[in-house]
C-alpha cells in the first residue's frame, strides 16, 4: 500500500491509495487526529516532551486533549518544522539533562506518527513525503536521515506545489499556478502537467531510498509528467499571522504573550474565514480577570497591511510570473490557480489572488488534502521534470571589500541532470601550498534573509533586508573542504587544478578534480551534497 504524508507547520495530513476502490482516502489515526466540521482528519503538528532521555513524547491531538498546550511549558513545541535546518537565535530548552533542538522534535513527531500508522496499517510499502519548495538542503538532508530508519521499502520526496497540482486532478498539459500557504511557509509554483514522450529516464521526484521495485513501474502505461516552470517561496505562514494578532491584543488590551493567547488568536483568525466578526474570551486563572477579544475582518486586514503582508505576497507573485516569462509562459496562459493550505481560506488572501486572476480560474475546494493526495500519484507512476530552485556558489576572498563573498557556479533554474559540467580553474595562493580548499554554498534570495528566534515561548521568523545573499555552506567542516592534495607543492602564478561541477538525476552535486600539472585525476565524480 502507498502512503503520503504532508508534514505541515500547523497540521499534518496522511493519505493512502485504496487499491480496491482506486481512490485516495485520508487516514484518521485514533488519538492523534482531530475532526473539525467538514474538514478532513487533521493531525495537529504538536509535541509535548514528557521525558527527553527515554524519549517519551505525546503528539498530535492528544496534546490538546490533555491541555498540554496551554501552560507555557518549555516541554511543549508547536511550529517546530520551521526551525528545522534554520539558524535559530536564542537558547534551546534543556529537558531532563538534554538540549532539545527542532530537528530532534521533528524526528520524534514523524517517527511516532509512522509507528502509529504502521500499527493501524501494517502493509505500507511505499511512502512519499512532501517538502516546501523553498527548503534548503539542510531540511531535505534531515528528512532523508529520519527516513533511513523507517520500516518502509521505498521512500521518496516531492515538492509540495507539484503535489498540489496533481491533487486537484487538473487537465493534462495545462499550465497551473499553485499558491501553497500553510502555517509556516508560502510557496508559489508554476507547473505544467502533460504526458511524457516516452517512459525514458525522467527523474521520479527526489528518491531517497529504493525498494526492490517501483510501484507502477511495469504497468506499461504511458506515464504522465509534471514540469515545474517557476518557483518562489518565503518563510511566511499562518503562525506569523497568529503572532501579529497576539501582538495586537498585547498592545491594545495588555494581554500577555503566551501559548493560550496564541491559540485564541488562531481561533479568531479561523472564525474570520467564514464570518465577518469573531469573539473569544481570555480568562486569567491567577487574577481571575477575563478579557473579551473581538476582531472583525476590516481590523484584521489593517493588521496584515501594517506588517507589509500584501507587499510580500506581491513580491512573490512578481518573482514567479517573471520566471514564467523567462521560460516563455505569459500570465494569460495560466489556466487555473490552485489554493492549498489552511491560510488560503482567509478571504483577504483570496481577494488578493483575484487582483491577478479571474475568479473562475481560482480553485480552493481542497485546501487541506490536495498535497497529500497528489503526492500519492508519484507512487502510481507519475513522472517529474524539475529544476534547481537555489543557486550554488563557491566562497572567495573579496579583496576590494576585505571580506568573503560568494561566486555562483550553478544558477537557479538549472535543469537536472546536467548534460554539460561547469568548469573552474584554480591556482595556489601562497608558496609551497600543500592543498587547495573550496567551500561550496547553497545561495538563497539576494533580497534578504530570514531570522528564526524566540519571543518568550514563541518561535518567530522575520525577514531581514540585507545586500548579501543568504548562504548555507554545504561542506564547511573538517575533512570536507579540501578538494586537492598538491604533489609537488603549489605556487602562485598559474592554474593548478581544474574542477568540474555537475548535478546528476538524483539532484546530487558532484565534482571531478584534475591536477593540471601532473595530469592526474584527484577526485572522480565525488559527491558534495544533495541539492534542493
Amino acid at each position: 500500500m502507498a502512503v503520503a504524508i504532508d508534514f505541515g507547520t500547523s497540521n499534518t495530513v496522511i493519505t493512502r491509495w485504496n487499491a480496491a476502490t482506486q481512490q485516495v482516502e485520508t487516514i484518521s489515526l485514533p488519538g492523534l487526529s482531530q475532526q473539525l466540521g467538514e474538514n478532513p482528519p487533521l493531525i495537529p503538528s504538536l509535541v509535548y516532551v514528557e521525558d527527553a532521555g527515554s524519549p517519551k513524547v505525546t503528539i498530535g491531538q492528544a496534546v490538546r486533549d490533555r491541555g498540554l498546550d496551554l501552560r507555557g511549558d518549555p516541554r511543549f513545541f508547536r511550529g517546530f518544522k520551521r526551525g528545522i535546518g534554520a539558524q535559530v537565535q536564542g537558547f534551546l530548552p534543556e529537558l531532563d539533562g538534554n538540549i532539545v533542538n527542532f530537528e530532534q522534535v521533528g524526528q520524534w513527531f514523524l517517527t511516532q506518527l509512522i509507528e502509529k500508522l504502521q500499527d493501524d496499517t501494517s502493509d505500507t510499502e511505499s511512502l512519499v513525503l512532501t517538502v516546501p519548495v523553498d527548503s534548503f538542503e539542510a531540511y531535505r538532508h534531515w528528512l532523508s536521515q529520519v527516513c533511513q530508519s523507517l520500516p518502509v521499502e521505498q521512500v521518496r520526496m516531492l515538492d509540495e506545489p507539484t503535489a498540489a497540482a496533481l491533487g486537484y486532478g487538473t487537465t493534462d498539459e495545462d499550465v497551473l499556478l499553485v499558491v501553497d500557504f500553510g502555517g509556516g511557509t508560502i510557496d508559489l509554483s508554476l507547473v505544467q502537467l502533460g504526458l511524457s514522450e516516452s517512459s525514458g529516464k525522467k527523474p521520479l521526484g527526489y528518491i531517497l531510498k529504493w525498494g526492490e521495485k517501483m510501484l507502477g513501474e511495469s504497468s506499461g502505461q504511458r506515464p504522465k509528467t509534471a514540469r515545474v516552470l517557476a518557483k518562489a517561496g518565503g518563510n511566511l505562514g499562518g503562525s506569523d499571522l497568529d503572532s501579529w494578532l497576539v501582538d495586537y491584543f498585547n498592545q491594545t488590551q495588555g494581554l500577555p504573550k503566551s501559548t493560550l493567547t496564541t491559540r485564541l488568536a488562531e481561533r479568531l483568525k479561523i472564525q474570520l474565514s467564514s464570518q465577518t466578526e469573531a469573539k473569544e474570551v481570555y480568562f486569567n486563572d491567577e487574577t481571575l480577570e477575563s478579557y473579551e477579544l473581538a476582531l472583525d475582518r476590516a481590523c484584521f486586514e489593517t493588521i496584515l497591511a501594517e506588517h507589509q503582508f500584501f507587499e510580500q505576497l506581491d513580491d512573490l507573485m512578481s518573482q514567479v510570473l517573471q520566471q514564467g516569462r523567462s521560460n516563455g509562459i505569459e500570465a494569460s496562459e495560466i489556466k487555473a490557480v490552485l489554493l492549498v493550505g489552511g491560510t488560503v481560506q482567509i478571504p483577504a488572501i483570496q481577494n488578493w489572488v483575484q487582483q491577478y486572476f479571474q475568479s473562475d480560474q481560482i480553485r480552493c475546494e481542497k485546501p487541506f488534502t490536495a498535497i497529500a493526495s497528489g503526492a500519492l500519484q508519484l507512487a502510481q507512476g507519475f513522472q517529474l521534470q524539475d529544476f534547481l530552485y537555489h543557486s550554488y556558489g563557491i566562497r572567495y576572498w573579496n579583496r576590494r571589500e576585505n571580506r568573503h563573498s560568494w561566486h555562483p557556479i550553478i544558477k537557479a533554474g538549472q535543469p537536472y541532470p546536467m548534460s554539460n559540467p561547469v568548469e573552474l580553474n584554480l591556482g595556489a595562493s601562497v608558496d609551497n601550498q600543500p592543498s587547495i580548499e573550496l567551500i561550496i554554498g547553497e545561495m538563497g534570495a539576494e533580497t534578504g534573509s530570514t531570522e528564526v528566534y524566540f519571543d518568550g515561548d514563541r518561535l518567530v521568523t522575520r525577514s531581514v533586508d540585507t545586500p548579501e545573499s543568504n548562504v548555507q555552506p554545504l561542506n564547511d567542516r573538517d575533512g570536507a573542504r579540501t578538494i586537492a592534495q598538491l604533489s609537488p607543492l603549489g605556487y602562485p602564478g598559474s592554474d593548478r587544478i581544474k574542477v568540474q561541477f555537475r548535478v546528476d538525476e538524483q539532484r546530487t552535486l558532484r565534482i571531478t578534480v584534475e591536477d593540471l600539472l601532473t595530469q592526474q585525476t584527484l577526485l572522480n565524480n565525488q559527491v558534495v551534497a544533495e541539492l534542493s
